[in-house]
């Protein structure tokens, strides 16, 4: 296989567990998060706007990871910085 096919396959991969471990994390926090602003609410029923507009704004955040994850995600996989590399070294 030439450079420029295994610079395909790395991107690829690189794509696929950049997605898979940025998917599972936020999944997880955003999982926690939830249970514990139920268990909150359940208990402290008269605050239950502020625990909601807590929530939302730090599952926001826990979001932004997983979206970072996606952006990087579509640059290796439609904008690689690598493929003009290659692709002048090849005679492309």
């Amino acid at each position: 296989m030439e450079a420029i096919g295994w610079v395909a396959v790395a991107s690829v991969l690189g794509a696929a567990i950049c997605m898979g471990i940025g998917a599972i994390g936020p999944a997880i926090g955003e999982g926690r998060a939830l249970a514990q602003a139920l268990s909150s609410i359940a208990q402290q029923p008269d605050e239950t706007s502020t625990i909601t507009r807590t929530l939302f704004v730090g599952m926001a955040m826990v979001e932004s990871t997983a979206i970072y994850c996606f952006v990087v995600t579509m640059i290796l996989i439609f904008a690689n910085p690598f493929w003009k590399y290659f692709l002048s070294t090849a005679g492309g």
